[in-house]
């Protein structure tokens, strides 16, 4: 199964794509999508929506995990922000016929460290090692793109184990 990760941002929207089969994972492409901060909100979205779309044109998943919103307090516009670039991403995935999941911050860190607060320097080293990198994914937003879709794919393991332990025990 293709997973694409998606860590959602106005500014820098990272992806990452892995191909999991059974327990074995392979990372496809990463990379960032960037929109320049000057232009007005409509066109910046605009033009999110259409890299995203290239992107799920050329990389053609079977499934996207987006980082659910989070807002701080403090930074609330940073959540409204994300808000509108997750708005277009579902959007996009919808479009493409694309199931979609969704992860907190928290959870993703979890799942690959075994710690939800987890700082960024750790679940880089985690993501190399998780998918055999010899260096760390950079930027951040490419690490957090890739931890989504990794979290993703523990997940569907997880929940397909029982259902074929399950499968194995009826008569």
């Amino acid at each position: 199964m293709r997973i694409l990760g998606i860590d959602p941002g106005l500014r820098i929207t990272g992806y990452g794509a892995i191909e999991a089969v059974g327990p074995s994972l392979t990372v496809v492409e990463a990379g960032v999508i960037r929109v320049p901060p000057d232009l007005p909100l409509a066109t910046r979205l605009h033009r999110l929506h259409a890299d995203l779309v290239s992107v799920l044109e050329d990389l053609k998943p079977d499934l996207m995990s987006v980082e659910s919103v989070f807002s701080h307090p403090d930074r609330a516009a940073t959540g409204v922000r994300m808000g509108h670039a997750r708005g277009v991403i579902l959007l996009a995935a919808a479009q493409h016929g694309i199931e979609i999941v969704e992860h907190a911050p928290a959870q993703v860190k979890k799942a690959l460290t075994g710690d939800g607060s987890a700082d960024k320097s750790r679940m880089q080293a985690a993501i190399a090692s998780r998918c055999g990198l010899d260096v760390i994914p950079e930027p951040a937003d490419v690490a957090d793109a890739l931890a989504i879709a990794l979290c993703a794919a523990q997940r569907l393991d997880a929940a397909v184990i029982p259902r074929e332990a399950n499968a194995s025990r009826r008569p």
